[in-house]
């Protein structure tokens, strides 16, 4: 959710989080990564093959950078976006917040 914006105003479009016209898409993800980090775990459990297993946190990585990508992007779109349209400090911190996140994927 748009932090600034009370969670039980759900009759205005902006007190929605971003990413909720994607949230299935973003469920359903998650679900194919949690079930890509089970196969981690059956692999080492089974003594599977090293490089085999490092492909596969290699893919589970990636699935994480795609997700994360997308509910920033979704970010900017909705809660960033409508922060600027309002103006004043909450544009500011909206941007401030937005830059942070994005240093925090840069360096994972």
């Amino acid at each position: 959710m748009c932090a600034s914006h009370a969670p039980d105003d759900a009759a205005a479009p902006e007190s929605q989080h971003g990413y909720l016209s994607e949230k299935e898409k973003y469920l359903a993800r998650v679900r194919r990564i949690e079930g890509q980090a089970r196969g981690i775990h059956r692999m080492i459990a089974e003594d599977t093959y090293c490089i085999d297993v490092l492909t596969q946190i290699s893919a589970v990585t990636s699935a994480l950078e795609h997700l994360a990508l997308g509910l920033l992007d979704d970010h900017l779109k909705h809660c960033v976006t409508h922060a600027i349209a309002s103006g004043g400090k909450e544009a500011e911190e909206k941007i401030r917040e937005a830059s942070a996140a994005i240093q925090r994927l840069v360096k994972s």
